[in-house]
């Protein structure tokens, strides 16, 4: 049997994590993509103690707010369309502006004071270059934006914030820092800002600013490439299982799936799992890629190595190295979890986390533990 275990405890823990590492700063938790793919009705309640949630489409706030999240819901892309800003209106969405045309529906159709709606993420482009106005743009529209009424909170996205010492990170901040003074000089001293992203919350603690918008951080993953998710001790908000449904030995000399591209140099003791790229477990592993095989009758743990090609619905796996006597048909097998951790399936599969979660299908069956 397939199964997804959602774990909500271990997304509270990375949430602590994420509000010792910035305790002066509001946390904006990152729901996007169904929660990185464990289910945003699933994540919400672990997420009581955020400030508020950030989305990318006005589906997913509305998705939200039906399940009861009744605090900040940040539009991390804005409104598409100006039907889009007005349904934000209705419900309380507060909304990043980047680009003109959502300026105009916001001057345009100003929400009643009380409304979060009148609470404006200003997208300042600092080398990202895919959202957000140029400096002198921002300084335009944060002036309009501030004489129509609206609250202004100065926003930006790192592009290698994963990298403390690549060199665009202290452009950015910089660039950053002078527009939020001066923005805050000339228009008003209220005026917020945020700048840091989960591999900004660790790397750059000086600039945590007003608000800090964690992601993957709060799913156990870790955002920088020099430190382990165990080493900034979070935990897997994930796990991914499966279960052995035939054993057999491939003699030497013969290959294995699809390709053939596995071929045995010795009689080897193989084990079909019923998963695959269909479940959501990537194609492309590398031949380093390893799994967890769980003994159901004493709870021994195994690593077993990937062999073959990942199919739609089977993988297969050597399982030479446990003892024969181990009980291992039915036994459940862990694809990602506590160990292999997903960090490192995506690193044989030369992709990142991020990816792995999203895309898991809704084919396995789901649980909370």
């Amino acid at each position: 049997m397939r199964t997804i275990t959602i774990k909500p405890k271990a997304i509270t823990h990375n949430l602590n994590q994420v509000k010792k590492l910035a305790p002066q700063s509001k946390v904006l938790a990152m729901v996007k993509s169904n929660a990185y793919g464990h289910g945003v009705a699933a994540v919400l309640p672990a997420l009581m103690q955020a400030d508020g949630i950030g989305v990318a489409t006005f589906t997913e706030a509305l998705e939200a707010r039906q399940l009861g999240w009744n605090k900040t819901i940040g539009l991390v892309e804005g409104s598409f369309t100006a039907d889009e800003w007005q349904q934000a209106i209705e419900h309380d969405i507060s909304c990043v502006i980047h680009h003109v045309p959502q300026l105009t529906w916001a001057l345009d159709n100003i929400p009643p004071v009380e409304s979060a709606t009148r609470v404006v993420w200003l997208k300042y482009n600092t080398g990202m270059n895919r959202l957000g106005f140029n400096a002198k743009g921002v300084m335009a529209a944060a002036k309009r934006l501030h004489e129509a009424g609206y609250q202004l909170i100065l926003t930006t996205h790192f592009a290698n914030a994963d990298n403390r010492d690549h060199p665009l990170n202290a452009l950015q901040i910089q660039r950053f820092t002078d527009v939020l003074n001066a923005l805050r000089e000339s228009i008003s001293a209220d005026i917020k800002g945020s700048l840091c992203n989960s591999a900004g919350t660790v790397n750059f603690s000086e600039h945590h600013h007003d608000w800090v918008r964690p992601g993957i951080i709060l799913y156990g993953s870790s955002p920088v490439i020099d430190k382990s998710a165990q080493e900034l001790d979070l935990q897997p908000a994930m796990s991914f299982s499966a279960q052995i449904i035939a054993l057999q030995t491939v003699n030497a000399n013969d290959a294995i799936g699809y390709g053939s591209r596995w071929v045995a140099q010795q009689d080897t003791r193989t084990a079909l799992v019923s998963v695959g790229y269909g479940d959501g477990y990537p194609r492309v592993v590398s031949d380093d890629a390893y799994v967890s095989v769980i003994d159901s009758t004493n709870n021994q743990s195994y690593r077993c190595a990937v062999i073959g090609r990942v199919a739609m619905d089977m993988i297969v796996i050597d399982v030479s190295t446990v003892p024969e006597d181990a009980h291992l048909l039915d036994s459940q097998v862990l694809l990602w979890g506590d160990a292999p951790h997903i960090d490192e399936v995506a690193v044989h599969a030369d992709t990142i986390s991020y990816e792995l979660l999203c895309r898991v299908t809704m084919r396995p069956r789901r649980i909370q533990a």
